[in-house]
């Protein structure tokens, strides 16, 4: 899950790895009927940050338990996610009949009137249109929780990392970056708290799953959520151990009734935490997603992020009825784990982030890759999220839709030139990535 806001205020640390261990031997153009084709596919959005619709002087601030932009120190912006790419000028004039090749301020104030048109014209229904604009069926929507202009075809992904932080992270809280983001989790606990009515944390980590976890995912799955959603990179590394159950039970009643764990202790709870929601998730038919890979903030800890990591997880046979899906895919140099982890029954990814970080070359050497072990178990994504009043979530989802639509056109592309598929099977590929994957996984109506 990308966390971005206005003006993409992110630094993704070791930013220009973007294909390490994956040579871009690639297509120099896609075959133009199956880019065709596959432009046409109504596709699934695995992973998004989507706004509601606001009245006037309102403000969202559910579209991401962890937000970046605007509450962590300023950074560079990939040049892919820089204003002066050509696609959000095309995502203007396709979307908003911008009539201009340039962006000169008496047009763009003309962009901006237009865009006011729309929406008022839309109300409520705006979101949908953009769905309609961007080929898109369904999409994800990684949110605290849902709200106004999301309808049906807004599919519920709530955050559920703070169920693992139950007393003070004071310890733990080792950044300025993860200070912020622990102070985020105590309050979204404390949400989830209430609508369990538990006024305190229970004495006993039995009573704790029982009374807070366990009605807290049941009001999730109860509210139309299909997955959830952890982002537990920004917070503590992915190496989730085979947990000490009596360790963990200990650790919880020393400080069920107050005091501070130190690092190591609130580790092993973590730990066992992460398994009894993911079980729990398992039980409830939730997928659950895990954000891999770069992630934004000048104090990410991109090692941290490795899915291979997730390895104990990932092999625990208490798990095997819990989907996982590695979102991001390893974005950056964990690409190619990601490809021999797909070999697990019940392993997918997506490509979400990707697609507004690389060009569409660099992107379809990954997704070959993908396609050439996996092809079941991939998934589109745009990662779209709020952005500025001239590139806004509808621009990024434009950008990102048409350069992961181009990436899997030239993987294909490359694929069928090199005779290891047909220019037939190509497109069945394609509808599997873009909408057959997603729609079995999370069995949605066809």
């Amino acid at each position: 899950m990308t966390k971005f806001l206005p003006h993409f205020a992110i630094l993704f640390s070791g930013m220009f790895w973007y294909a390490a261990g994956t040579p871009l031997v690639a297509q120099s153009s896609p075959d133009a009927y199956l880019l065709s084709e596959i432009s046409k596919i109504k596709a699934v959005d695995n992973h998004t940050h989507v706004p509601k619709v606001v009245r006037s002087g309102d403000k969202d601030e559910e579209y991401d338990a962890l937000p970046c932009g605007g509450y962590l120190e300023p950074s560079d912006d990939p040049s892919m996610a820089r204003p002066d790419n050509p696609l959000f000028l095309e995502a203007w004039q396709k979307l908003y009949g911008y009539r201009y090749q340039d962006k000169a301020p008496a047009h763009v104030r003309e962009l901006l009137a237009e865009k006011q048109s729309v929406k008022q014209r839309e109300g409520d229904s705006f979101p949908s249109w953009v769905l309609d604009q961007l080929g898109i069926e369904y999409m994800l929507a990684n949110r605290v929780a849902m709200g106004r202009g999301l309808g049906p075809r807004f599919l519920w992904v709530p955050f559920d990392d703070a169920l693992m932080y139950p007393f003070n992270t004071q310890v733990i809280a080792d950044t300025p970056d993860r200070k912020f983001f622990y102070q985020r989790e105590a309050m979204l606990l404390k949400r989830y708290m209430d609508e369990s009515g538990a006024a305190t944390v229970p004495g006993t980590l039995e009573d704790y799953i029982e009374k807070v976890i366990r009605p807290t995912l049941e009001r999730q799955k109860k509210a139309g959520a299909v997955a959830a959603k952890f982002e537990a990179a920004y917070l503590r590394s992915l190496n989730f151990k085979e947990p000490d159950e009596t360790e963990a039970r200990n650790v919880f009643a020393r400080y069920a009734s107050g005091g501070v764990p130190s690092g190591p202790e609130y580790t092993i709870l973590q730990d066992f935490l992460f398994r009894a929601i993911a079980r729990e998730a398992g039980r409830l038919g939730l997928a659950v997603h895990i954000h891999t890979g770069a992630g934004c903030g000048s104090y990410f800890d991109l090692p941290g992020a490795n899915p291979s990591l997730l390895n104990s997880v990932l092999n625990d046979p208490s798990l095997r009825k819990t989907n996982f899906v590695l979102v991001h895919g390893g974005a950056g140099p964990y690409t190619k784990v990601t490809s021999f982890l797909l070999s697990k029954p019940n392993v997918y990814t997506d490509f979400s982030e990707q697609d507004w970080m690389l060009s569409p070359r660099a992107l379809s050497a990954v997704l070959r890759d993908w396609l050439e072990w996996y092809p079941e178990k991939v998934l589109f994504g745009t990662d779209l999220f709020p952005g500025s009043p001239e590139i806004d979530w509808e621009g990024i989802g434009y950008m990102t839709s048409t350069t992961g639509r181009q990436a899997l056109a030239l993987a294909l592309t490359g694929m069928v030139n090199d005779g290891e598929i047909t220019r037939e099977r190509a497109l069945v590929l394609a509808r599997m990535v873009l909408r057959g994957n997603a729609l079995k996984l999370y069995r949605l109506n066809d």
